[in-house]
């Protein structure tokens, strides 16, 4: 007789529970498992909605401690909330003149200290003050649109952006000023093209020295912040490795909107009109990327070595030996730069928005995709996952925010028709088929009281239209 299997996540947590109470579990590995949950994945149900902005919503973010979310948006408003109430507890104009594409709080800065780009091409730092006053000061311009930026792990001074003009920056707060690192170039076989245009960035967790950068071809490319800094050697701004499923490395069609890095340093990749693939760092092609032939048939390029740092070329390696990346596939990435993240404490799960409206969830761990949740009238573009428990903010091209948490009494199950409503639902931006809220030059005065003072100035001190004086008080006093 065999012994009864313990058969859902939901019959593991009583007996974690129990482990708890016995003392056979820590508070900490138990809130790491409970995190992790499967059936907390599978409950997950809108708690509330923000409304405030008045624009499509495109960045989305918790602090350090994950009680305060910080949003940016069409409307060039930045707005701190009380997720839990759904309350706006500050809310201030940014200084940009176009659209807020990412917003940041700083950490360690008692949450008065945020970071935004936008597609004015400013990089700006806002510093909340006393008596409900915010100060934002340019820091740095790029030419074109300024997609992303990326906080140096545990760091409060020290982020970097990237841009549509190729550029990648690096700004420390205590000195105000934006270095110039280098300008991301093609692969010589694609040199017709002069520079690729940057969407995403993200700095690895275990290994701050590493980021990683993609944008307008099919190349995610990952650098070493020492290298960058090292001018006159021969390497300068030079990738140490490349990412790229082996079938695309060839493929001039496709583009990447999304990275970001797991707890275990593994880069996940979102591409247009693609799939999401997940690479641990063995994956690389060097710093040589090879052609499709060679991929599938042997190269000389270079590896990475154990120490995570490449190695000379080698005409024995064969990529054909190499294990493939995993695949996250549902989902339609064609319209819009779109984020992707990780859910879990361990990075468990793959989280992404899609041109259908939805919100995609697989296991990160053999791609199974085990979540499909209506989140947008239109598009989902930024999924941000809390950093400590089960909760989720998505946003997209309606105005609102939504906070997911697990707390549907029945688990969801897959719908039946993904595909047909994965193109049902598709409406083109391109076509003007968006809510006119996206457009926000109408609601300028409307929000801001005033006509836009924001010209070319350095730095501008301006009171906020509203403070909750609870968020005043609480954070004055350490000031």
């Amino acid at each position: 007789m065999t012994r009864k299997r313990i058969g859902t996540s939901l019959d593991a947590a009583v007996v974690d529970v129990w482990k708890r109470e016995v003392g056979a579990l820590s508070t900490r590995n138990f809130a790491h498992r409970l995190a992790a949950s499967e059936d907390l994945v599978l409950r997950l149900d809108i708690l509330l909605k923000l409304e405030k902005h008045r624009g499509c919503v495109n960045t989305v973010s918790f602090n350090t401690d994950g009680d305060i979310l910080v949003s940016g948006s069409d409307d060039r408003r930045i707005i701190l909330w009380d997720w839990e109430t759904g309350r706006a507890k500050l809310s201030f104009h940014s200084g940009h003149h176009n659209n807020v594409f990412q917003a940041k709080i700083m950490p360690y800065n008692e949450d008065r200290s945020i970071v935004t780009c936008a597609a004015d091409g400013q990089v700006r730092h806002a510093q909340i003050l006393e008596r409900g006053e915010v100060e934002t000061k340019l820091l740095g311009k790029h030419q074109g649109r300024v997609q992303k930026l990326s906080i140096e792990p545990g760091s409060p001074h020290i982020f970097y952006t990237c841009g549509e003009d190729g550029m990648v920056q690096h700004i420390d707060l205590r000195t105000g000023t934006a270095a110039e690192l280098f300008t991301c170039e093609p692969i010589q076989s694609q040199s017709f093209m002069p520079i690729i245009h940057l969407n995403a960035i993200a700095i690895d967790p275990r290994n701050p020295n590493f980021f990683a950068v993609g944008g307008s071809d099919q190349f995610a490319r990952l650098f070493d912040i020492r290298k960058c800094k090292m001018e006159g050697s021969t390497d300068f701004g030079q990738p140490v490795d490349f990412f790229c499923p082996p079938h695309l490395v060839d493929d001039e069609d496709v583009g990447i909107t999304g990275l970001a890095f797991s707890e275990q340093s593994e880069l996940l990749v979102s591409y247009s009109d693609e799939f999401i693939y997940l690479f641990s760092r063995d994956m690389g092609l060097g710093p040589d990327p090879p052609s499709t032939s060679q991929v599938f048939h042997g190269s000389d390029a270079g590896d990475m070595s154990p120490d995570n740092h490449s190695v000379a070329s080698s005409p024995d390696i064969d990529y054909n030996r190499k294990a493939s990346p995993e695949a996250y596939e549902g989902h339609r990435n064609c319209e819009t730069v779109k984020g992707v993240s990780f859910i879990g404490p361990n990075s468990e799960y793959v989280v992404s928005g899609s041109d259908c409206g939805r919100i995609f969830i697989w296991k990160k761990k053999g791609g199974e995709l085990i979540r499909v949740m209506e989140a947008d009238k239109y598009v989902v573009n930024c999924i941000e996952s809390h950093p400590h428990t089960t909760v989720l903010a998505s946003s997209g091209i309606e105005s609102d925010i939504k906070i997911w948490i697990p707390k549907a009494i029945d688990r969801a199950t897959l719908p039946t028709n993904i595909q047909k409503d994965r193109v049902l639902n598709f409406i083109p931006r391109q076509f003007g088929f968006f809510p006119p809220s996206g457009d926000t030059d109408e609601h300028d005065n409307e929000i801001d009281g005033s006509e836009d003072i924001y010209d070319d100035e350095e730095e501008d001190t301006s009171e906020c239209d509203e403070i909750d004086d609870d968020f005043d008080s609480a954070e004055s006093g350490d000031s």
